[in-house]
């Protein structure tokens, strides 16, 4: 008898074949039989008119502080990921020296890189660790839904070695670089997935400083790239860059990758459409690097970069009007009731438009052509004519005004739409470009991060339910593309082979969906991190069940109090009968 069957599903195997009627045997958290299953399980599940999936495979979070408090890495759970990868963008907890200074220093980092409160990283990390071999040790012992993967990250690693001189980002003596190399060999070899970097200015620090290792030179770089190569090509060279002088990057990437038997994963977004003819020349680079050796893989979002303003959020349009700041520090339950006022409206509105005298702040501040009302359900492709600036015209209010209303709707928690970059073309047919080409993996949830702006962790929802089922503004993705992006496609890019398809022997991690009901809930700001922390949280519906190791974690949307999750400790083998 089998643990769980589940029967008369449309199984969407993630191989990229086409669907197919049949049911699905479970025994040991693997996968024993797909087709026509005769023999009974402990439990049965009938799915008939339903999808069967494998579950989605997510290769970019900053879980690194939450999976060592949150069973379910919320929301990733709530959108069906059953595996994550964090340690990306070379931020990260481990190493750090057992002292208060060098803890903070990296939540400071954290907080400032990825807008997740230091208040509630200070309560929930526990910093039991000092090692990288020990930060993995603690997170193996937390009972946990899903799995885990970590990678090394530069931040921590440099600043470890090199403190003050790594954090101003100093040059790395050739002392710095074999400590730093001896620090990520040790940890791949504990169960890493690899090791990251940041190389943007976008990531800062307080004063507007470039987090620790941004501008690290090459010899700095290929240094703790080469103990991949010691290490016979096991772990993953991952890195974002701004890629200002792309083809030097580039060529130095191709170098590392081929000389050390060595793959790097790396994030290909772009800001402006000038940008996009740049996009195209780092595809056919890789492409042709790859056929040279090497292993360089784009990872591109199914979004443009975006964030989500908000009253409760990290910034909203009014946020530096003169009579909104003492709101500004209020609780959401003040605040709210002074929003409510009529007086206190017209103040606000009654003041002239702020000038930062940047782009990007200004738009946020002024922009309303380029600021959206979100909706419900969520629309992230919206067309000019849908622009707050649109809207208020056919009103016949001023943007202000409409926009002021639109964030007071749903008890004050309204939240309106910025795509910031990449979202020139006023469409996703870039990002739709970008998902279809063949080199390319979906990646960018950012799933653990920019909390107090963003939950893009329900991207793989959006997947299904918006460019395979409902998109109108330019062509659909097939399904069983979608699925395979998502679960084969990403499982593969971290080494990963023993889950991402339904077959036979492969570990039993899928989710069982409604296709017609699976739908983004409205984003909002909740306050349920250590220390009353707050995050953008994004629900779904439709998700009838998703199962880890072949037990059920979620179900109808619930947690059923299952933690069969695991850290998964370095690249994982496929199985001999799959």
């Amino acid at each position: 008898m089998y643990d769980l069957v589940i029967r008369n599903a449309t199984i969407v195997d993630g191989t990229g074949k086409p669907a197919f009627p049949g049911d699905l045997g479970i025994a040991n958290g693997k996968i024993i039989a797909v087709g026509k299953v005769k023999t009974g399980g402990s439990r049965e599940i009938d799915a008939k008119g339903k999808l069967l999936t494998p579950g989605w495979v997510d290769v970019h979070s900053h879980m690194d502080g939450q999976a060592t408090w949150d069973p379910l890495c919320s929301p990733a759970a709530n959108h069906g990921i059953t595996t994550l990868i964090m340690g990306n963008c070379g931020i990260g907890f481990a190493p750090c020296e057992p002292s208060k200074e060098a803890q903070a220093r990296l939540i400071t980092v954290v907080e400032d890189v990825e807008d997740i409160p230091g208040a509630a990283l200070h309560e929930g990390v526990k910093w039991d660790w000092e090692s990288f071999p020990e930060y993995l040790d603690a997170v193996e012992k937390f009972p946990r839904a899903i799995d885990v993967g970590a990678q090394v990250p530069h931040c921590a690693v440099r600043t470890y070695v090199m403190g003050e001189r790594g954090a101003k980002n100093e040059l790395a003596t050739p002392e710095d670089v074999t400590a730093m190399a001896a620090i990520v060999k040790e940890g791949i070899e504990h169960g890493a997935i690899g090791f990251t970097t940041s190389r943007t200015e976008l990531h800062t620090t307080g004063g507007e400083q470039a987090m620790p290792g941004t501008y690290a030179d090459e010899a700095e770089l290929l240094g703790i790239g080469k103990v991949i190569g010691e290490l016979g090509g096991k772990g993953i060279f991952g890195l974002v860059s701004d890629f200002h002088n792309w083809e030097q990057e580039m060529d130095w990437m191709k170098r590392l990758s081929i000389d050390n038997n060595c793959q790097i994963n790396f994030v290909l977004f772009f800001r402006e459409e000038a940008d996009w003819d740049r996009v195209l020349k780092q595809l056919a680079y890789s492409r042709e690097a790859n056929a040279e050796g090497a292993q360089l893989i784009p990872h591109v979002g199914a979004r443009p970069v975006n964030i989500l303003l908000s009253w409760d959020g990290t910034i909203n349009p009014f946020s530096f009007h003169t009579n909104y700041g003492p709101l500004s520090v209020m609780s959401h339950e003040e605040r709210l009731a002074e929003l409510q006022k009529p007086e206190v409206r017209a103040a606000i509105l009654a003041e002239d438009l702020p000038s930062m005298g940047d782009e990007f702040m200004d738009t946020i501040l002024s922009g309303y052509d380029k600021l959206y009302p979100l909706g419900n359900p969520p629309n992230y492709e919206p067309a000019p004519e849908d622009s707050i600036a649109a809207r208020a015209a056919e009103a016949g209010v001023s943007p202000q005004e409409f926009c002021y209303d639109l964030m007071m709707e749903n008890a004050g928690k309204g939240a309106v739409y910025f795509p910031c970059f990449g979202y020139g073309s006023n469409d996703l047919s870039r990002q739709v470009e970008l998902l279809e080409d063949d080199s390319t993996v979906i990646s960018l949830a950012d799933t653990g991060a920019h909390c107090g702006v963003l939950c893009d962790a329900s991207v793989p929802t959006q997947m299904l339910s918006y460019y395979v089922r409902d998109r109108e503004r330019g062509h659909r993705l097939r399904l069983e593309d979608v699925v395979k992006m998502q679960t084969h496609d990403t499982a593969r890019c971290v080494g990963l082979d023993d889950r991402g398809t339904l077959e036979v022997g492969m570990k039993a991690d899928l989710n069982l969906i409604d296709f017609e009901q699976i739908q983004l809930e409205t984003p909002e700001i909740v306050f349920d991190l250590p220390a009353g922390g707050r995050r953008m949280f994004q629900g779904a519906r439709g998700y009838i069940a998703t199962v880890v190791s072949g037990q059920v974690i979620m179900e109808n949307g619930k947690h059923t109090g299952a933690v069969p999750g695991a850290l998964i400790r370095g690249s994982q083998a496929a199985p001999k009968a799959a």
